[in-house]
């Protein structure tokens, strides 16, 4: 089924690449005069997909528009995913049936799991990722997932109309306007622009509107929501050029090879693609005093460093730390793009120099002597919305049903620079042909990638299509908190504190760490995602049951089992357990040991040890629930008292500025009218907001929820009172 309205192409999803073609058609006839969906996605990135495919997942009719469908799945600046924190989000969006992991799954080339010699409630998982694979792996899923159509076509305006009067805003969307004037209507809209929102490319002194490179940036609906009242940010990042592989000296080099044996991503799957011996390896170099020199001469020529605008801290471009951090050698991962990708991405090169003092700069790197430098990196700078202007479910205060995600919040992410294609040859490109391409002038034949990078923006993707859908069937919205995992931290953090520059998860931004692994994602969130949402599988659901009961009964046997020291000695020769202790010794204790797994204990206790070492998922995950088991009753202990503080809502409709009943200075009520947060809890995370004003809102918040409750009652009461009246006349 295909239909068409001006120039924007229609892509049912239950068809495969080759069955559309790229040429425009024109066939109105068959085309509705106003389309209508349940939920319309803006931008084809890695937010966007999964919002996308999380909408239909919950049952909506959902529309994603994309500049061009051919480039969806098309890998961001660095083709990598996972890494310390960003490994917990992919895990969590995961366990809400989200693509990106089982994408990963299907198309990695180095997979290493970091930070092994912690515990495992901090590693994080991590793998390199085939472009090529990457990209068709994608698209096969986005357009065979029902419910989903994908249309071609930019976004210049949204449709607004009256608020609902149950609900704050001062409007509500219900659609959008397109480029060529036509128009879509929706019940829902997610904006994911990822750097389009006047996007501005930068190399050396050149400045180009963009939104990524070949593409217009969106200056329409950028216009619009400053019109509506939205606070609008400045941010930028960048990214580092491209280097032939034949060109670079890896023997000398310091080599990083995969894990043996691979840790998927999903849940859903054992083991990866790939076997471990047949992966790429990673390579390291190091800066030296000589790139420090080049950039210091030439910060002249470089506008992006000079400019204001915040860029990212975690991840700064090498003039950033080389201003910031002097006379330190700086890493550099020779990183390779696909298995048969003739480029090397530099990670820890981010550079917007000139192109011909890019160069000079690298051959002077340690291995890169002789290096050539086929695409020059270069900066983007772009606004984004303050994130304090959202809901926890990524809804908007001011505009009714619209709701954002991924780079418009403000997180960390890249636009690519244009890439070759599979199918040509390595060529060089100079600046000048960069520029001409951001101009629209170089031939056509380079793809151009498409989308943001970073997993803050699957994340938020996952849970604002969630959401979206729920709006639309006028259920309660899914909304994860700070106890329950990795995504509200990060969402929590965004909404209250906001940030004047790329956000990035840490695991240090995680106060419940210890509960909140890589390892039980699926426990404490398949099951919410399932029975509140409607986004998880059947199939996935029942897994997530089978491995909590599993667990639950494993560690009960555990309990059960008690031997002394001594008998545990004799029957696990290598645990350095200490004889002397007088008390009966728990399996579950014995596990807590370091040289001591599921399979040592089930050979010295066969009975009925081995039928959990079956599943090699459950074994480990057993272990790792007995290393934490001590610590994590006091952490529960304390996730318990912040839960009450978030069940307290603060009334939505509560105007901070003009409330008489409760005391609050002028600035601690800009702050919350700013916010607007749900719940004390959130409200008591906001910056200036001080204790002795969160305790005269608790005292609001209680003496409300009274006088809601005497309200409630007083009907109740009456009628008794009239019910008693009668039965004493009847009596009488």
């Amino acid at each position: 089924m295909f239909y068409f309205r001006g120039c924007g192409r229609w892509v049912a999803a239950s068809f495969t690449k080759q069955q559309f073609p790229l040429a425009r058609l024109s066939s109105d006839s068959a085309a509705p005069r106003t389309p209508h969906f349940d939920v319309i996605v803006i931008g084809g990135g890695h937010a966007g997909t999964e919002a996308a495919t999380a909408a239909a997942r919950c049952g909506s009719r959902t529309l994603l528009l994309t500049h061009r469908v051919d480039t969806i799945g098309q890998m961001s600046c660095n083709p990598s995913f996972g890494g310390i924190g960003k490994g917990h989000l992919m895990r969590e969006v995961d366990a809400l049936d989200g693509l990106c992991s089982r994408i990963c799954d299907q198309s990695g080339v180095h997979y290493k799991v970091l930070n092994r010699r912690k515990g495992p409630a901090v590693w994080g998982l991590r793998a390199q990722i085939d472009r090529k694979l990457y990209k068709q792996n994608m698209q096969k899923e986005i357009l065979n997932t029902p419910l989903l159509t994908v249309q071609e076509g930019a976004v210049e305006d949204l449709i607004l109309t009256e608020p609902e009067p149950e609900h704050t805003g001062k409007c509500r969307v219900s659609g959008v306007v397109l480029v060529d004037g036509s128009t879509v209507y929706a019940e829902s809209v997610i904006l994911t622009t990822g750097t389009f929102l006047r996007g501005m490319i930068v190399i050396g002194l050149e400045m180009h509107p963009a939104g990524r490179l070949g593409d217009h940036p969106s200056i329409g609906l950028a216009q619009t929501l400053e019109k509506l009242g939205f606070v609008v940010g400045r941010l930028k990042t960048g990214t580092p050029p491209r280097i032939a592989k034949d060109s670079i000296n890896f023997s000398i080099l310091n080599k990083q090879t995969p894990d043996n044996p691979s840790v998927p991503f999903s849940f859903t799957n054992e083991t990866v693609w790939i076997k471990p011996e047949d992966q790429l390896p990673c390579y390291l170099t190091h800066t030296n005093p000589r790139v420090d020199e080049i950039v210091l001469k030439n910060l002249h020529l470089n506008s992006h460093v000079k400019e204001t605008t915040r860029g990212p801290r975690y991840c700064p471009s090498i003039e950033s730390k080389v201003l910031r951090f002097p006379n330190r050698l700086h890493q550099v991962w020779l990183e390779p793009e696909g298995m048969d990708s003739d480029l090397i991405y530099p990670q820890g090169l981010s550079v917007t120099l000139p192109a011909e003092l890019q160069e000079k700069m690298i051959t002077c790197i340690r291995g890169l002597e002789k290096a050539k430098v086929i695409q020059p990196g270069y900066g983007v700078q772009y606004d984004y919305l303050d994130p304090r202007q959202i809901t926890p479910s990524l809804e908007t205060h001011l505009v009714q049903r619209l709701f954002f995600a991924g780079q418009i919040n403000g997180t960390t992410g890249y636009e690519e620079a244009a890439a070759q294609t599979e199918s040509c040859p390595v060529a060089r490109l100079e600046c000048s042909d960069i520029i001409s391409q951001v101009q629209g002038i170089l031939l056509p034949q380079p793809s151009r990638v498409a989308g943001t990078a970073g997993m803050h923006h699957n994340t938020q993707g996952v849970i604002a299509g969630i959401n979206a859908s729920l709006r639309v069937s006028r259920k309660p919205p899914f909304v994860v908190s700070r106890t329950e995992g990795y995504i509200g931290v990060l969402i929590d953090d965004l909404t209250t504190l906001g940030t004047s520059e790329p956000y990035r998860m840490f695991t240090s931004r995680v106060e419940f760490r210890l509960s909140l692994r890589p390892d039980n994602a699926d426990i404490r969130l398949t099951l919410r995602g399932y029975k509140d949402a409607g986004c998880v599988s059947q199939q996935r659901y029942e897994r997530a049951c089978w491995m909590k009961s599993s667990l639950e009964e494993g560690i009960s046997v555990l309990k059960f089992i008690e031997f002394s020291s001594s008998k545990w000695k004799n029957l696990i020769p290598e645990v350095s357990i200490s004889t002397s202790r007088s008390l009966p010794v728990r399996a579950l204790d014995v596990l807590k040991y370091e040289e001591v797994d599921m399979d040592s204990l089930a050979k010295a206790v066969p009975e009925p040890l081995k039928k959990y070492t079956k599943c090699r998922e459950l074994a480990e995950r057993l272990k790792i629930e007995a290393t934490y088991e001590s610590v994590l009753f006091h952490q529960l202990q304390e996730i318990k008292g912040v839960q009450q503080d978030e069940a307290l809502q603060l009334p939505k409709d509560i105007d901070y500025l003009t409330i008489r009943d409760v005391s609050l200075s002028h600035e601690v009520r800009e702050k919350l009218h700013f916010s607007r947060p749900q719940t004390i809890g959130a409200a008591s995370r906001i910056p200036g907001v001080t204790p002795a004003a969160i305790i005269n809102l608790l005292r609001f918040v209680k003496t409300t929820q009274q006088r809601q409750a005497a309200m409630n009652e007083s009907p109740k009461t009456d009628q008794c009172l009239r019910d008693a009246d009668r039965l004493q006349e009847r009596q009488l």
